[in-house]
């Protein structure tokens, strides 16, 4: 989902206390709870044998005037027809970020001429778009020859492989949510992640990635998780969500400093917090900070709104039910409420949930009290009854 609110201007920070308090600032907003959005990554392959390495210069040309700089330097990245920017990650998914709305079928809408426009692009040039949370059939290739990229595949392949496959293998859907009223943030910052092994399990659709890993349900979450545990593991649930994320942030190590070389690895290890002690020949500012944000990948992410990061892309259309669910269980504080005691016995079950789920009993019995306090809820969102009847039986169907 694109920014909902503007930044604060560029600043320096005299202590890690200031730059703390701008983290704060700026990944949790409050207000009412009214706007959402998705974001929609899928892998792309080649319509004719889904194991060939994607070709750059067809997808170049098949994206055309919406291909972004990354891929084409000169394009002028023209937004999708309804108005959303499209990108590509480091392996060649594509993604769709839509803007901010109010109204779940104005959502459903957008994405759905989105969606056409794009599968049209990618088919007239024999391209196809994965059905998958993870490419099964290619081992991992950066397709993106960007300072960006190269430096975080060089800090990920300290730790293992599993880095460069969360980059260039795995693609997701995330949806996007007002964090709410300030009474209500910490409520709904704990409800997001005890949904997030159920939620993982109900809607897994990754057994392998690269043909690593098989037989999980979702591999894609099982390589987030071993990516880099300082900036992909799920954040705190606690008293003070905004404070306990803000001290992650500083003391995560900074894997990426842009400056005019083609090489933006950083010149020694250190973190954001090390940085503002002078750990490099020039201080870092709000800019840096902000970018340094880019680079932390848990399963939630604040962003000024809650960025909901842990679902497999699903098949096509798939994506609809999840985001009808997840904005009806937030729909309003009772159901937010509900959400915390249906989900209690599974909390804290991500690595369970990406390896068995739904067959964890704890985690299956969770999603059945989820998935009949969303269908519940569903009348709060706006659709007609017959999407409701609709999201409901192929909510039941995952059960």
């Amino acid at each position: 989902m694109t920014a909902l609110r503007d930044q604060p201007a560029p600043a320096r920070f005299a202590d890690r206390a200031e730059a703390e308090a701008y983290v704060a600032s700026v990944c949790f907003k409050h207000g009412p709870p009214r706007l959402f959005g998705v974001e929609l990554e899928w892998t792309v392959h080649h319509a004719e044998d889904p194991a060939q390495v994607l070709d750059r210069h067809r997808l170049a040309t098949a994206l055309g005037e919406h291909a972004p700089p990354t891929l084409v330097p000169d394009s002028p990245q023209r937004p999708l027809p309804s108005g959303t920017p499209l990108t590509v990650e480091p392996g060649g998914q594509v993604e769709i970020s839509t803007p901010p709305c109010t109204s779940l079928p104005d959502l459903f809408r957008t994405v759905a001429q989105d969606i056409s426009h794009l599968t049209a692009m990618l088919a007239d040039h024999g391209l196809v778009l994965g059905d998958r949370g993870a490419d099964q059939h290619r081992s991992p290739t950066r397709m993106l020859q960007v300072p960006r990229y190269a430096a975080m595949e060089h800090a990920f392949s300290h730790v293992g492989g599993d880095g460069i496959a969360m980059m260039c293998n795995t693609a997701g859907l995330q949806v996007c949510l007002d964090f709410g009223e300030e009474k209500h943030l910490k409520d709904r910052w704990a409800a997001v992640h005890q949904l997030g092994p159920v939620l993982i399990a109900l809607f897994a659709n990754s057994p392998s990635i690269g043909g690593m890993h098989e037989d999980w349900a979702s591999a894609r979450m099982r390589t987030l998780y071993g990516t880099d545990p300082v900036r992909t593991r799920p954040s705190a649930v606690c008293a003070d969500p905004a404070a306990a994320y803000a001290k992650r942030v500083v003391d995560t190590p900074v894997i990426v400093v842009r400056g005019p070389s083609q090489s933006w690895v950083p010149p020694r290890s250190l973190t954001f917090a090390e940085w503002i002690d002078g750990a490099l020949d020039r201080s870092p500012t709000s800019d840096d900070l902000d970018y340094h944000l880019t680079t932390m990948f848990p399963p939630v992410r604040p962003r000024g709104y809650i960025e909901i990061r842990y679902l497999d892309t699903p098949a096509p259309g798939g994506w609809i039910a999840p985001s009808a669910l997840l904005v009806a269980l937030f729909s309003d504080p009772s159901v937010v409420d509900g959400v915390l005691a249906a989900t209690e016995r599974a909390a804290g079950r991500w690595l369970v949930a990406a390896r068995h789920g739904m067959a964890d009993e704890r985690i299956a019995r969770a999603a059945k009290d989820v998935v009949a306090l969303g269908i519940e809820a569903l009348h709060r969102t706006g659709l007609s009854q017959d999407q409701i009847s609709t999201i409901s039986r192929e909510l039941e169907g995952k059960l």
